[in-house]
């Protein structure tokens, strides 16, 4: 741990619903819920004026919807978070090189490798740590500017310390944690504030008598490496007396690249499960692509109707980001799982990531072939993207919403990821719906831009207003109204988010 705070743990208060609030002006101050909006969804963030009603991340959406009904449930814009979330690391890696994202809101900052290193250099501790106050307040007075959005800052000696700070400091305000007084700090809080600490070695502590950090400091090194193993004891004590050696590391490689879907309704049909897993296959394949990337082993997961989850493997001779290689292997996979009963989730991933492809040679041969009129080694075009079963294009379907994101459920053969229905990382969720799922970016011809408040039954309700209008009309319109089209979001700070070209 070093004894100067210069290491800042940067969080995004509720972002994917600050977003939306920032967005939509009718919005603000009114309890927000962005995630999954069918049956099977779950929340992925709540606004805090939802969370005073008790929602949260993670929670079933059936429940968020009984404890605040009257909050506002949107899908996910994830083109936009991530716009959003690019300017926002732009500006941290302006104070240092040194930036260590954690997801689209949070990021760890080392002030010391970067070129706020100067400012910093030859003064006292207790003028460090005042010194860093005031890094805080201009970067969280950037972002404002820059975004529109608030964001907690903590700073500290540590990683872990830099994280709790911020904690304190939500929502929309700035902790430093001082040399000298980590202890203090660290000690009335519970176990599960240190990293590492989940539910269940909770409750092994918990039984052993050790419910606060105090309590893992008292207990001794000793007797938590006898209750939880050397490695977990050992790291677990020095988390407790504050030490935390973890450096800040700018890049963070991934193990894997995935994708999966949990489904409304099981799908019983064998022929319906082929061709999820082919659309899993490419989406994987575009991300493992996306990140440069290839890899050797194709995973398959399957939960049945039951909640029984199979997981099968197969490692190839060497990697390959071919989306004709993993779809067929994934397919093979699934042979070998009885799926009679019903499939409630599938996902397709790809492990053992590497940067190189050894097979470029024989993709490209497959492709020279194909541009001659023959086919692939499956019997499907080799060209990009054109896998079995993959859908053909857009889709629309009963226009009760669609979401993409954490926890967002979807009806089989309903749009996927840049098919109409709204984009989602790997994990994501799908709802039932076609091209009007709520919150989602439109434009009318004769009254401007707008959004979706809800849709079905023919019928799609849009409030008409732009991030620096005031609060906007509501007006409905037949879902194939020809003046009405999707459209990009607007910046959230006029001229700081230029939409993406088409």
């Amino acid at each position: 741990m070093r004894s100067v705070p210069t290491i800042l743990h940067l969080d995004m208060d509720a972002f994917y619903a600050a977003v939306e609030q920032a967005s939509k002006p009718s919005l603000r101050g009114r309890p927000v819920i962005v995630g999954g909006i069918g049956p099977r969804g779950v929340v992925a963030t709540a606004s805090y004026e939802a969370r005073r009603f008790g929602v949260h991340s993670a929670m079933a959406t059936a429940q968020a919807r009984r404890l605040c009904p009257n909050a506002a449930y949107l899908a996910p814009r994830f083109d936009l978070y991530r716009r959003v979330s690019e300017t926002v690391m732009g500006r941290l890696r302006e104070l240092s090189p040194l930036v260590e994202p954690l997801s689209l809101d949070e990021a760890f900052v080392d002030l010391e490798a970067g070129g706020e290193s100067d400012r910093l250099a030859g003064l006292e501790p207790a003028e460090v740590a005042e010194a860093v106050r005031g890094i805080g307040r201009e970067l969280r007075r950037d972002i404002r500017l820059a975004t529109g959005l608030a964001a907690s800052v903590g700073v500290a000696g540590s990683k872990m310390l830099a994280k709790i700070a911020s904690e304190r400091a939500k929502p929309d305000g700035l902790v430093v944690i001082e040399p000298g007084t980590e202890r203090a700090l660290l000690g009335p809080l519970t176990v599960r504030t240190l990293p590492g600490v989940g539910p269940a070695t909770a409750e092994h502590l918990r039984r052993a008598g050790i419910a606060t950090v105090a309590e893992v400091e008292e207990a001794g090194e000793a007797e938590l490496i006898r209750l939880l193993g050397r490695a977990h004891g050992a790291s677990l004590y020095a988390m407790a007396t504050g030490r935390d050696d973890r450096p800040v590391v700018a890049e963070r490689d991934a193990k894997s690249v995935s994708a999966e879907d949990t489904f409304e309704v099981d799908l019983t049909d064998r022929a319906q499960v082929r061709a999820e897993v082919s659309r899993l296959a490419e989406r994987c394949v575009r991300r493992l692509r996306d990140a440069g990337r290839s890899g050797r082993t194709v995973v398959l997961k399957v939960r049945r109707y039951d909640f029984s989850t199979l997981t099968r493997s197969d490692t190839l001779r060497a990697p390959t980001d071919d989306p004709a290689v993993v779809t067929e292997t994934a397919q093979r996979l699934l042979e070998g799982v009885d799926t009679t009963g019903g499939v409630r989730l599938l996902g397709v991933g790809v492990a053992g990531l590497a940067d190189f492809t050894q097979e470029d040679l024989f993709a490209q041969a497959a492709a020279a072939r194909t541009a001659d009129g023959g086919t692939g080694a499956d019997g499907a075009a080799a060209g990009d993207g054109e896998l079995p079963g993959a859908a053909a294009g857009p889709t629309t379907g009963p226009a009760v919403g669609a979401a993409a994101g954490p926890g967002t459920a979807r009806t089989a053969g309903g749009p996927g990821a840049g098919a109409g229905g709204p984009p989602g990382p790997g994990g994501a969720v799908r709802s039932a719906g076609g091209r009007w799922w709520p919150g989602r970016d439109v434009r009318h011809a004769r009254h401007g831009h707008g959004w979706v408040q809800g849709s079905g039954l023919g019928r799609v309700t849009v409030r008409f207003e732009e991030p620096d209008s005031p609060p906007g009309r509501v007006r409905t319109f037949r879902d194939d109204d020809a003046e009405l089209e999707p459209a990009d979001p607007l910046p959230l700070v006029p001229g700081v988010l230029p939409p993406p070209e088409r």
